[in-house]
């Protein structure tokens, strides 16, 4: 048999456990796993002595497109996306114009192709204004979510208040992806903080109560309604023990960066530079963020890449803007976490490939079977490195995790059989093309 591409001799993590085969891709599906020594392919990568994943998936990317280019691009940040062994990516609503209405959907849809390294499904805006428009754009050919801030945003894409956020849950009937912080006492402790004041107070005036207050909110409305929710960048010890009691309208993200930075130490050594919402917290929540790991609590890891520029995060607090890089660096990090045995590439996968596939109805993706996308992510788990600046793709040029050594690198991307990554090298032409979702 012939195919387009075969991997050869790599240990394939497929869904039922690892084993040494090869797969085959044929019209940019998955013909065949096993042994394909009698087979040829229009192009072959030896894969022995590598690990084969699923292409993974950063379900959590601010691309900023419509933005500041000088910042990021769709095309810029897709490349550093494969260059970081994400094969899709779910870009984020919160443009300059936003996402919010179906002229620009079509908009953004009609730019992916020919711009975009990689898959892209994306958000639309929650709105208090367009509520009734809701139902129609979730379902359009592209789209992986409806995306609600519930606090921590600006213009009309904030909708703090529970009647709206009743009236736009009753809208539609697929999951919601919420950004859960309660905007009321985010205003009312504002006062509490000035200018100046050491980086650290991000997290003291973003405290746990005004996460976890968001969070049992939502969680009301969501049983009041029946609409499933996806609780965003889940930061704390007692909202990840509270939504275990709400898996029946709940699934739940965390970040790459609340399992890996902790509070005070992130903002004494790196400023702006480790300002987020929700922040980055104490040993007890990252504790807390690993044993739901372990225990299935978590659907979903992401990146949350927001990026800004480099004088925009030197400023002083609270005026530096809250959200750091990550798409490019949430594999290696993620890997070296599996080197350091926390969690096995069988978990990453699910966390990274079938959670997001299962949480967002992403269609063809999230597995190593046959019939899939030829999507796939080449690792080598004995590669030790170290991160820098300069390998940034992103134009801003910068990564909280500048300096750190990692063990496990991703050294091939493939997007539908095509290979669009290989050992540091971005090949050929832009592939990427919307992502498919049920609807």
């Amino acid at each position: 048999m012939h195919h387009d591409l075969i991997i050869r001799g790599g240990t394939l993590v497929l869904p039922w456990g690892e084993a040494v085969a090869d797969v085959g891709v044929r019209d940019g599906r998955i013909a065949a796993v096993g042994s394909l020594v009698a087979d040829s392919a229009g192009e072959t990568i030896e894969a022995a002595g590598l690990h084969v994943l699923p292409g993974l998936i950063d379900s959590h990317v601010h691309l900023r497109d419509p933005g500041d280019p000088a910042v990021e691009t769709l095309a810029t940040g897709t490349k550093a996306a494969v260059l970081g062994g994400i094969a899709t990516l779910f870009d984020m609503p919160n443009t300059s114009p936003a996402i919010v209405d179906r002229e620009r959907l079509d908009w953004k849809r009609g730019y992916v192709e020919g711009r975009s390294w990689c898959d892209v499904g994306l958000y639309v805006g929650g709105t208090k204004t367009n509520i009734d428009l809701l139902p129609e754009l979730e379902t359009e050919a592209g789209v992986c979510a409806v995306k609600v801030f519930a606090g921590s945003s600006t213009g009309t894409l904030m909708v703090e208040d529970d009647e709206h956020l009743e009236e736009l849950m009753r809208s539609g009937r697929r999951r919601i992806a919420f950004h859960s912080e309660d905007e009321y006492r985010l205003q009312a402790r504002k006062p509490l903080f000035r200018s100046g004041m050491p980086h650290r107070s991000h997290m003291e005036w973003r405290d746990e109560e005004c996460a976890f207050l968001g969070t049992r909110r939502l969680m009301a409305l969501a049983r009041r309604t029946g609409r499933p929710a996806h609780i965003l960048h889940v930061s704390t010890a007692e909202e990840l023990g509270y939504l275990r009691d709400f898996r029946d309208v709940a699934t739940v993200e965390v970040l790459v960066n609340h399992l890996t930075q902790v509070a005070p130490d992130c903002y004494d050594r790196l400023g702006g530079f480790g300002v987020m919402n929700p922040p980055i917290r104490g040993e007890r929540h990252r504790a807390a963020s690993w044993a739901a790991v372990a225990d299935g609590t978590v659907d979903t890891i992401g990146s949350d890449h927001a990026p800004h520029s480099r004088a925009a995060k030197a400023l002083p607090w609270p005026e530096c803007p809250a959200g750091l890089t990550g798409v490019q660096t949430l594999v290696p990090i993620m890997l070296d976490h599996v080197s350091a045995g926390r969690l096995s590439l069988t978990r990453l996968v699910d966390l990274m490939a079938a959670g997001p596939a299962r949480v967002y109805g992403l269609v063809g993706k999230g597995r190593l079977a046959a019939g899939y996308d030829g999507d796939f992510t080449l690792v080598d788990m004995g590669r030790r490195r170290t991160i820098e600046d300069s390998w940034i793709a992103s134009p801003c040029g910068w990564t909280p995790f500048a300096g750190t050594t990692v063990q496990g690198w991703p050294v091939a991307t493939v997007v539908r059989g095509t290979p669009v990554m290989r050992d540091d090298e971005v090949l050929g032409a832009p592939v990427g093309r919307l992502a498919r979702f049920h609807g």
